[in-house]
């Protein structure tokens, strides 16, 4: 039995006057103690996935519906909003892409972690001291008995960061759920992060969901990928299916696109056009616009997921004729 499975997830908000999926029919599981990437641009829906398993999406406007949501073999589905504030944080956190935002400015880090075990646990703030403490040193924060009074204002961006994670391991999550978690960081405070989840992953035997638009993240830390594409997943597998042998067009884009796969002076390839907006979506395969790889068929019907081998899968009509 996976750890988290979702079948059939649609999450849809009203936008000219009707009902337009944000994301629509996703299915994935994730094992214990796996790393699931889910990657893709800006405005393909990874974060609204995040927030609609967590039950953080508002509704109205937004409406969220499954054929299944199952974490630990429980279903999340018809939760009220209290039985979910008590799932979140003890049984699955979510690290959001900005700490500076999700961090209260008017009160100390020890404060905010404390909040957590207390809401959970039911521990007193001064009595949970020594717990913040431990997850402070836990994530890496030098001097922790002092930096735990310190306001999220007087630390760095990556002592920030850190203490988002330790807010999220505050009550042993089974499911960490890590959006963009290294986004707004320099490229060494950004090892240092994915050492630490790396690490953290180890030690405490908690699966991932890593949400990032950097495929060479990907390929450092996770299991297995998730490639979405306006809100639909367009391709799945494991890191090494997904990086040696993409079988959608928009996977081959991505990879193409990665500077650390260009040669010496050779120009970085780039992807023409956008994302759809979601009151124009085009006919049948969503990339079709994009794609070089298109044909008159591709704008006939949203193509589905197709299984290749050992849990492979892409939703590309030309899947078996190979990618440009």
């Amino acid at each position: 039995m996976p750890l988290l499975e979702v079948r059939n997830l649609t999450t849809t908000f009203p936008i000219g006057g009707k009902p337009r999926p944000v994301v629509q029919g996703i299915d994935f599981t994730i094992a214990d103690g796996e790393v699931l990437a889910m990657v893709g641009e800006s405005g393909s829906g990874k974060s609204m996935t995040a927030l609609s398993i967590m039950g953080l999406v508002p509704t109205p406007p937004g409406h969220v519906a499954a054929d299944a949501i199952v974490l630990a073999g429980e279903s999340l589905l018809n939760r009220s909003a209290q039985e979910m504030r008590h799932i979140r944080g003890r049984r699955m956190a979510m690290i959001f892409q900005e700490p500076m935002s999700s961090l209260n400015p008017v009160f100390t880090v020890g404060r905010q972690i404390g909040e957590v075990i207390r809401r959970h646990e039911g521990v007193a703030l001064r009595a949970a001291r020594p717990r913040v403490q431990q997850l402070l040193e836990l994530v890496g924060i030098p001097d922790a008995g002092r930096r735990m009074d310190s306001y999220p204002q007087e630390l760095s961006g990556g002592m920030r960061q850190r203490v988002m994670i330790a807010i999220a391991l505050a009550c042993g999550p089974q499911l960490l759920i890590a959006d963009e978690p290294t986004t707004a960081l320099d490229v060494t405070v950004q090892a240092q992060i994915l050492d630490l989840l790396r690490d953290l992953r180890k030690r405490l035997g908690m699966a991932v969901l890593f949400i990032t638009h950097d495929l060479g993240l990907v390929a450092e830390f996770a299991d297995r990928v998730l490639v979405l594409y306006a809100g639909r997943v367009v391709e799945q597998g494991s890191v090494r299916d997904i990086f040696r042998k993409p079988s959608h067009p928009y996977t081959a884009a991505l990879l193409a696109s990665m500077p650390a796969l260009a040669r010496p002076g050779e120009v970085l390839a780039s992807i023409a056009g956008s994302v759809p907006s979601l009151d124009a979506l085009p006919p049948g395969c969503r990339f079709a616009p994009r794609c070089g790889f298109a044909r008159p068929a591709c704008a006939e019907a949203l193509p589905s997921l197709m299984p290749l081998h050992d849990g492979h899968a892409t939703a590309c009509i030309r899947h078996g004729e190979g990618v440009p």
